[in-house]
């Protein structure tokens, strides 16, 4: 795991200034939006929301690291893998909200977000389903001989599960175009890492399925971007998988839900705030040339803004209607659901005051 880069040592991995500011701006704006996320579900305007504050650079590093062709599997705190594939913070908001033009109709719980455009595929609740998923498509890409890779996220609580062997072990043997992504913040909910393995690293469980693994500075952006990229690259080649370990910290919640202070003390904290991986970016860039305070500002200020207006209009907009929780179950809709939904739409029109 790397150090906090100093300033005479920072490489960009070929990153130019356009794709240094896009990072910083999209960190910027994953931040804020966490704050303001987090009001919203406070004061009753949204449901539930789980934040990655304190683990930005991990998912940006490596969203930035794939290109347009690759398919994403995310797990619920790869929000800004979205904004940084160019989906507008409006349609997070969207979707928090549930409104009519949430793509997911509020059918998925807040923030379990799916945009079919990016090849971003629906998050869902139960932890670990994503992983072998991933290596399914990964599998389909390799057979249609298809040069792109796929990336999946989970915890280091995930790496427990049934799933995440399961997906491994079949990607090890088959040399499955993937790379299984953990961010290894140190808690699952309030279960410690050194609850969830005996092993000295997550990382080094892929010898054990016959490839690579790598532990990253998950508070370093370059360090993530750079080892995703590679890992990328050798993935569309034909080299087979890679387990990437990012080390980083769940600086707050487990999610709106949670109350952190009743499991962990306030000291263990204390260290990742003082590697605030935006302050640690920032400190690169200005080493780099390519950040000041003015700039940092100017930045701050457009994401507020930015932000106050997504999460304004996102809430203006009408819930969907009914009609749509029967929908895109089946491509074409089968007589059952039509009875279901007609019978529904009775029960409703005869009981309007029904919720």
């Amino acid at each position: 795991m790397s150090s906090d880069s100093s300033t005479a040592t920072v490489d960009t991995h070929g990153l130019d200034r356009e794709g240094l500011h896009h990072a910083y701006r999209t960190m910027v704006l994953m931040r804020a939006m966490h704050d303001r996320a987090t009001n919203l579900q406070r004061q009753g305007r949204i449901h539930s929301w789980l934040g990655c504050f304190g683990q930005e650079a991990a998912i940006i590093g490596s969203g930035l690291a794939m290109a347009k062709e690759d398919w994403i599997f995310p797990s619920y705190r790869e929000h800004a893998v979205a904004l940084v594939r160019g989906v507008p913070a409006r349609k997070l908001f969207d979707h928090l909200y549930g409104n009519a033009e949430d793509n997911a109709k509020g059918r998925n719980l807040p923030p379990e977000y799916t945009f079919r455009d990016i090849n971003y595929v629906s998050i869902s609740a139960p932890v670990g389903t994503q992983i072998p998923q991933a290596v399914g498509v990964a599998m389909a890409a390799k057979l249609r001989k298809d040069p792109i890779a796929v990336i999946t996220y989970f915890g280091d609580g995930t790496s427990s599960t049934a799933d995440a062997h399961t997906g491994m072990n079949f990607a090890g043997v088959w040399k499955a175009p993937v790379i299984f992504f953990c961010q290894n913040n140190g808690w699952a909910i309030s279960v410690p890492t050194s609850q969830q393995t005996a092993a000295e690293t997550i990382a080094s469980r892929a010898v054990g399925y016959g490839f690579e693994g790598l532990r990253v500075d998950g508070n370093d952006l370059l360090a993530v971007y750079g080892v995703t990229k590679a890992a990328a690259e050798k993935a569309r080649l034909g080299g087979g998988p890679t387990l990437i370990e990012a080390m980083t910290y769940r600086v707050g919640p487990h999610s709106t839900s949670d109350d952190p202070t009743a499991y962990r003390d306030d000291a263990e904290v204390a260290p990742w705030r003082d590697r605030d991986p935006i302050a640690v970016y920032e400190r690169q860039l200005a080493a780099l040339g390519h950040w000041d305070e003015a700039f940092g500002q100017e930045v701050r200020a457009w994401a507020t803004a930015e932000l106050q207006t997504a999460a304004r209009e996102a809430s203006e907009v009408a819930q969907p209607e009914l009609t749509t929780i029967f929908e895109e179950v089946y491509a074409e809709m089968p007589w059952h659901i039509r009875e279901q939904r007609d019978a529904h739409m009775s029960l409703r029109a005869a009981t309007p005051t029904a919720h």
